[in-house]
C-alpha cells in the first residue's frame, strides 16, 4: 500500500456488514486516506462494540438505512443471499449520484438482488475482492488484505463510467489491483478458482468427520499438509459459503461436472497403472502453481510461508 492520498476520494464511506472484508475495507480506507467518515452497520450489537472498541469507524449502526443515508458510496459486506433485503431498505435513503457496491464472490445474483431497489440517479457498481482467510469477524481484519490482489470489478453494461472508474480508484487506492469483466463471466472463472476447491474441501472434511470414531481420531491427530490445508479451507464463514453455492449454482455445477470428468479418469491411471499419464497430469498442475507464484498471487516461501515456532518459514 502506497502513502496515503493527499484528499479523500469518497466523503462518506458506508460499509454494512463488517466481518473480515467489512473490517478490513475499514482498516485500509482509515490507513489511505480515501474516505473522510466511516459509518459501520452490522445488525450484531457485539460486533458493533468491537468495531467501537477497535476505533473502526466514525459512526456505527444497527439499521443499513442510517448507514446508506448521505452516504457517497455504501459497500455491502453481508453474505450474497442477504443483499435484497438491505438493498430493498437502504434503496429509499440513498441519496443521488451515489454508488452502491458490494464484495460479494456472486455477481450476476447482485443485478436481480440488488438492482430492483436502486433508485434513478444511483449507480451500481458491483465488485469482488479476490482476497480472504478463513476467519471471520471484525477482529479477523487487517489493512494490508488487498495488497497486490485482484478486486474484480462488474459494472452493468449502462453503468455509467465516471462511478466505475471511482469504484476502481477506491480499490486502488486500497492496495489492489483492478480487472472489469462481465457477470456472468466471472462467476464462471470463479467458481473453478475459489467455488469449487472449497466445495471439495469441504467435502473431503466432511467424510472424515462421517469416519468411524478410532479413525477419525486418528486422521486428525497424524494430519499431513494436504489435509490441513483442506481443513483451513473448510473453516470458512459457513453462511457465506451457502450462500456462494445458491446463488451460483449453475456455474458451480458446470465446473463440477468438468471435475467429476477429470476425476474419473484420473480414477483409470490409478486402477490401470498408467504412471506416464499421472506423472503428466502432476507435471502440468505443478506448473500451474509456479504460475500463481510468478505472477504474485501467493508466495514462493516453503511450506506456503507459515511460520514454524521460531518465527522461521517452515520448510
Amino acid at each position: 500500500m502506497g502513502a496515503p492520498l493527499a484528499a479523500p476520494l469518497v466523503a462518506r464511506l458506508a460499509i454494512i456488514g463488517f466481518g473480515l472484508i467489512g473490517s478490513s475495507i475499514a482498516r485500509a480506507a482509515r490507513r489511505s486516506n480515501c474516505a473522510e467518515t466511516i459509518i459501520a452497520c452490522d445488525a450484531k450489537p457485539d460486533v458493533l462494540a468491537r468495531v467501537r472498541a477497535l476505533g473502526l469507524a466514525d459512526e456505527t449502526t444497527d439499521q443499513p438505512e442510517g448507514a446508506a443515508l448521505g452516504a457517497d458510496l455504501t459497500i455491502l459486506c453481508v453474505p450474497v443471499g442477504g443483499y435484497g433485503e438491505v438493498a430493498r431498505r437502504i434503496g429509499p435513503h440513498l441519496k443521488r449520484g451515489s454508488i452502491v457496491s458490494d464484495v460479494g464472490s456472486v455477481k450476476s445474483s447482485v443485478a436481480t438482488s440488488v438492482g430492483p431497489h436502486i433508485p434513478a440517479g444511483v449507480h451500481l457498481v458491483p465488485a469482488h475482492p479476490v482476497a480472504g482467510t478463513e476467519q471471520s469477524g471484525p477482529d479477523a481484519g487487517f489493512a494490508s488484505l488487498f495488497l497486490h490482489r485482484w478486486c474484480i470489478v462488474t459494472p452493468p453494461d449502462d453503468a455509467d463510467p465516471q462511478a466505475v472508474e471511482r469504484v476502481a480508484a477506491f480499490w486502488r487506492a486500497l492496495g489492489s489491483n483492478v480487472e472489469t469483466m462481465g457477470a456472468a463471466h466471472h462467476d464462471l472463472v470463479l467458481a473453478i478458482t475459489s467455488h469449487l476447491p472449497h466445495l471439495i474441501a469441504y467435502n473431503i472434511v466432511g467424510t472424515a468427520a462421517d469416519l468411524e470414531d478410532t479413525l477419525r481420531a486418528e486422521v486428525i491427530k497424524f494430519s499431513a499438509g494436504g489435509f490441513r490445508d483442506f481443513t483451513r479451507i473448510a473453516a470458512s464463514d459457513p453462511t457465506m459459503w451457502r450462500d456462494v453455492f445458491l446463488y451460483n449454482k449453475d456455474a458451480v455445477l458446470e465446473m463440477l461436472g468438468r471435475f467429476n470428468e477429470d476425476l474419473s479418469a484420473l480414477q483409470r491411471m490409478i486402477r490401470r497403472g498408467d504412471g506416464d499419464g499421472l506423472f503428466d497430469l502432476f507435471t502440468r498442475t505443478r506448473a500451474i502453481r509456479m504460475g500463481i507464484v510468478a505472477v504474485g498471487q501467493e508466495t514462493a516461501a516453503p511450506d506456503f510461508g507459515r511460520a514454524r515456532e521460531d518465527g522461521a518459514a517452515g520448510g
